[in-house]
């Protein structure tokens, strides 16, 4: 497989031939902002993650051979979940133990449910049941581009910019569990981090995507620095105890964030 050993690398060549449609999301994208152009170094790891979640359309241009075909003749194995039809999906590397796994999600648009009363939690794009989420499409807004390269394989790689990526956490949050909630907080402070030198260009971002969302929404992400940040929670206190070698202290990380998403948003 062009000389590529870790499970990302693999996925990201079985992918291939839709890398300028689809998005990674999720804490794969939090990993990939290391390599952008406009991320400062830090001196600690980003968050490790066993999973991929890659943020597909609605539609993708036809190939001769769907997402499906290529996972599985690439290694992958399916793992059906759920009593939806088709039902959701995640795509292991055959018998391998590394736990990594990679899942396909698409937005939900509209009400939860189509005309004859069935739940629009799932759809098949190009072979692959993708799950129906809610707020993904601002993810799939004005992507960046990272330059991936493993073993002799080299690609170019589309990651939900950080601005879309820190609004979806905001517009999803009360519906994410504790720990969710604590890792999400991370993954906001660590992306306000690796970008903090270019908040203000971020925030001209923002105002070009603001406009795409229901106003509700958008009021929701204004808010936002006021509502998750102005004062510690136990949520804060729970990503904390998260922060490993770090330390971080609920204060220092209510501090960041309120000041980061008010620098983006307001």
């Amino acid at each position: 497989m062009i000389g590529v050993q870790d499970p990302f690398s693999k996925l990201i060549v079985a992918l291939e031939p839709w890398l300028d449609q689809v998005v990674v999301i999720g804490g794969w994208a939090n990993q990939l902002y290391r390599r952008h152009p406009a991320a400062q170094e830090l001196n600690y790891p980003p968050l490790m993650t066993l999973d991929t979640d890659v943020a597909v359309p609605l539609k993708l241009s036809a190939r001769e051979e769907d997402i499906r075909s290529r996972l599985l003749s690439h290694g992958f194995a399916e793992e059906f979940l759920g009593d939806d039809r088709p039902p959701a999906a995640h795509y292991h590397l055959g018998h391998e133990a590394s736990g990594f796994y990679a899942e396909f999600l698409t937005p939900l648009i509209g009400g939860d449910y189509d005309r004859k009363g069935k739940r629009k939690a799932t759809k098949e794009v190009a072979g692959v049941a993708s799950q129906r989420l809610r707020h993904l499409e601002i993810l799939l807004y004005a992507p960046w581009s990272v330059e991936f390269k493993s073993g002799e394989f080299t690609a170019t790689v589309q990651i939900a910019n950080p601005v879309s990526f820190i609004a979806q956490k905001v517009l999803i949050y009360e519906q994410r569990d504790r720990e969710d909630r604590a890792k999400d907080i991370l993954y906001m402070h660590d992306t306000l981090e690796v970008f903090g030198a270019r908040l203000q260009e971020l925030r001209d971002l923002w105002r070009n995507i603001a406009p795409r969302l229901r106003s509700r929404d958008a009021r929701v992400v204004l808010k936002a620095s006021k509502a998750l940040f102005g004062e510690v929670t136990d949520d804060i206190r729970r990503a904390a105890q998260m922060s490993d070698q770090r330390r971080l202290s609920p204060q220092a990380i209510r501090e960041a964030c309120h000041y980061g998403l008010v620098q983006l948003f307001e």
